[in-house]
């Protein structure tokens, strides 16, 4: 039998389940996930192989209005990530029967696209499956999809039927990476998005949103069967790093704490973690903090 492989790309608005859809079908927790939108500013890439095909799926930003400088790099490459795959996953939530300005801006964009799109309508398992025919109705109408998905990520639901389909649309081609491969982020990166999640997902209103993570460290003791990591937060006000660091230290604790569970469960080790706050004023719109903390294009 052939080996099938090639790049699938997932876009939506932001806060669709991009992350939460990607962590799902790999199996385990790679992309971090929370309420906020924008979360995610990087592609990841991640990889689904079996013995009969290989799917390298790239994790995107979501797709918005930017106002920062860090917001033009992320639709940037979210953008550009449509170029050069081999099927195109569009992600939609919208359940109130009509298409939004976000999901209309995308679908101007997926148009000019020469390779399959499928429709995957997200969160069914939130709404009765009479608003799930109504979504169909209206984007069809729109843009015609070379398959429409429902699906929960949450749940798994659908999911299944997704992947079987991206699958046949893949050519033969070769095991782009190792078999036992799930993604390219090296664990450095990994580490920095961990510890951002914490953030994003303890503190609420804005201030997650100006908040960076660069690891200045990461060192294996051998001996000790240990990794010893130090973070830089930065954030981009005095009001903002007092939050952060909470009162006697605590919110900091607190990050650094739920921030290890998962780094040692990714890490299969034990980790030493330390994590300071920096301000950076104005730092997403500066091109070197950004370039610091690894939003730059490839």
């Amino acid at each position: 039998m052939s080996f099938k492989s090639g790049f699938v790309t997932i876009v939506g608005r932001p806060n669709t389940g991009k992350s939460t859809l990607i962590n799902q079908i790999i199996g385990e927790k790679l992309v971090i996930i929370s309420d906020k939108p924008q979360t995610t500013r990087n592609v990841i890439r991640i990889i689904l192989t079996d013995e009969n095909s290989q799917l390298i799926f790239l994790d995107t930003p979501g797709i918005h209005k930017p106002r920062t400088k860090l917001g033009e790099y992320m639709v940037d490459i979210a953008k550009d990530t449509l170029k050069g795959v081999d099927a195109v996953v569009f992600l939609t939530d919208d359940f109130r029967g009509e298409i939004g300005p976000g999901d209309r801006h995308i679908i101007e964009q997926l148009k000019a696209v020469k390779t399959p799109v499928i429709l995957a309508i997200n969160k069914i398992d939130t709404v009765p499956k009479e608003n799930i025919l109504k979504v169909i109705d209206v984007y069809r109408k729109e843009m015609e999809f070379s398959e429409v998905v429902p699906i929960s990520a949450l749940t798994g639901e659908g999911v299944s039927r997704l992947v079987s389909l991206l699958r046949g649309l893949m050519p033969e081609g070769p095991m782009y990476y190792p078999q036992d491969y799930v993604t390219d982020q090296p664990e450095r990166q990994i580490a920095a998005e961990y510890i951002r999640e914490k953030i994003l997902n303890l503190i609420r209103d804005e201030i997650p949103h100006g908040t960076g993570v660069e690891i200045i460290t990461f060192k294996e003791r051998e001996e000790k069967d240990l990794i010893d990591i130090q973070a830089d937060i930065y954030c981009e006000k005095e009001s903002h790093k007092k939050i952060i660091i909470g009162k006697s230290g605590s919110m900091l604790k607190k990050i650094g704490t739920e921030a290890r569970v998962d780094l040692e469960a990714l890490l299969g080790c034990k980790v030493n973690l330390q994590l300071f706050v920096k301000v950076r004023e104005n730092w997403r719109n500066s091109i070197t903090v950004m370039d610091a903390l690894g939003y730059r294009k490839k």
